[in-house]
């Protein structure tokens, strides 16, 4: 019984030695900063995914709150038809009116297609205005169809009636300038806005009573006003102020600094902002003199780009022909911030990087614009066409992004 007992202290004990030289590597582990790494020991957290943030190219410029829906889709109209107005307007210049398709892919800008696009897929989006075919040479073209060569002389046609009318905006333009000049390269490059045809500069030499061209040192060839004309240098403002006095006092309203010190009722703060804001200050005098940032050059900056979007087909501008003029109309940087505090005559649209200013008193509650030019009537007419996969189609007038 002893010996038992005794083998039976002698087996426990080597027992316990074995569990601790077993035991060891196993502390030794669970100490270790990586033993456990490969252990769920908590329950997952879900990353929380970070904010996309907008870029100003597709920001919209308006909340939606204040978005008005008919000037947001006329900016979208012209997005969807950008091949079309650019391509017209390129192919047209060109021999015969077509293009070598490898040479047509190559011209995303002038033609207005995505970069890395193919140019074929454009053109396809309008089958009763453009044609790609292969030639006797075996060479692929881009061309107008005959139902486009059609459209184009009766654009042309277009352009030779209204030449007057472009004349007439034109001399307008110089007048309200800065020293009634302005380099002919950035009229052509806003002639759609005016509706003023391809060859305008050649045109003008037709009127040597009302314009000069002058080539520059630098080669570049600018249009000068010949003579002054009273009777051009009447505001569209200044007209109807005769006409509707209460109207005009309405389009806009210089706040008077710190005025809510002043302890006014609404109707006395009516009437001193009403005595801030006038006079107006006419587009057609020199602002040039002006202190940069007193309130006579806001008014006058204002008055010039009320004047100039009127003289528009659409009334309508994008800021990227705005700033084309920067210089001739005195503007600044905060072209922006002086007319989105104008909410009454003016609109923004579009998004942060390209957006585009519209007059108000331009359009109808319906969206439509209350006067047409022809040119407009046959834009709209034109895209009616680009819509369509046939020529008995029908479809309706009135052409929106959703169509």
């Amino acid at each position: 019984m002893a010996l038992s007992t005794h083998r039976l202290h002698s087996t426990i004990n080597e027992l316990s030695k074995t569990l601790k030289t077993l035991t060891f590597p196993l502390q030794t582990l669970i100490s270790s900063p990586f033993s456990t790494s490969f252990l769920r020991t908590k329950s997952p957290h879900k990353k929380k995914r970070k904010r996309k943030i907008e870029s100003p190219r597709s920001k919209p410029i308006q909340h939606e709150s204040n978005r008005v829906a008919h000037f947001e889709q006329i900016v979208q109209r012209d997005a969807l038809f950008r091949f079309l107005t650019r391509s017209k307007d390129f192919i047209a210049k060109q021999p015969q009116h077509v293009l070598r398709l490898d040479d047509a892919g190559k011209l995303h800008r002038e033609l207005g297609f995505p970069r890395g696009r193919k140019v074929a897929r454009s053109a396809a989006r309008h089958p009763l205005l453009y044609e790609v075919y292969r030639h006797g040479d075996g060479k692929m073209w881009l061309g107008f169809s005959e139902f486009m060569e059609e459209l184009v002389e009766e654009e042309r046609k277009v352009m030779d009636l209204m030449e007057k009318d472009r004349v007439f905006r034109v001399r307008k333009l110089l007048m309200m300038s800065a020293k009634r000049r302005i380099q002919l390269s950035k009229i052509y490059h806003c002639r759609a806005l005016f509706g003023i045809p391809e060859d305008f500069r050649d045109r003008v030499r037709k009127y040597p009573e009302f314009f000069r061209v002058v080539v520059e040192g630098d080669g570049k060839k600018v249009l000068e006003l010949v003579e002054w004309d009273p009777a051009l240098a009447v505001s569209v403002l200044e007209r109807e102020f005769m006409v509707d006095e209460d109207r005009v006092r309405r389009a806009f309203r210089f706040n008077v600094d710190h005025m809510r010190y002043l302890g006014l009722d609404e109707e006395d703060e009516r009437k001193l902002s009403f005595l801030n804001t006038f006079p107006l200050v006419s587009p057609y005098s020199d602002g040039s003199g002006l202190k940069l940032w007193s309130l006579e050059a806001e008014k006058y900056r204002l008055g010039v780009l009320h004047e100039f979007l009127n003289l528009t087909l659409e009334k309508r501008a994008s800021i990227h022909h705005i700033v084309e003029f920067k210089e001739e109309f005195s503007l600044t940087k905060h072209t922006y911030q002086m007319l989105s505090k104008q909410p009454r005559t003016f609109y923004l649209a579009g998004t942060e990087m390209n957006w585009a200013v519209f007059l108000r008193d331009g359009y109808g509650d319906n969206g439509e614009l209350i006067e047409k030019d022809p040119q407009v009537v046959f834009n709209e007419k034109l895209y009616r066409y680009a819509m369509m996969n046939r020529m008995e189609e029908s479809i309706d007038s009135n052409i929106g992004v959703n169509q």
